[in-house]
């Protein structure tokens, strides 16, 4: 039986997850947070956030489509996984917006 974690659509979203987490704290590290007027202009940091929850929203979905119905059990697991690594990047904008 071969593991579904193994497959790109499955594992690709959780590394980027990853990688965006490590992005954030490692830019908050370096920079802090800084506050800026209603109209300020966002800087690359955002823009690479809000692309990178664009190409999570595509890829999820398409894994679900095409691995929920061949191995149902697997792919919940690591939806599941692919979900929480996905909250745990977003966890500290969220956190910081309010």
């Amino acid at each position: 039986m071969n593991s579904l974690i193994k497959k790109t659509g499955a594992w690709v979203p959780i590394a980027l997850s990853l990688a965006m987490l490590a992005f954030i704290l490692v830019y908050l590290a370096m920079f802090g947070v800084s506050a800026q007027g209603p109209d300020a202009d966002e800087r690359a940091p955002a823009r690479l956030f809000q692309l990178w929850l664009f190409l999570e929203a595509l890829m999820i979905p398409f894994f679900v489509v095409k691995w929920l119905p061949q191995n149902p059990k697997q792919a919940l697991f690591v939806l599941t996984l692919q979900i929480v690594a996905v909250l745990s990047a977003c966890f500290p904008v969220f956190y910081l917006e309010l």
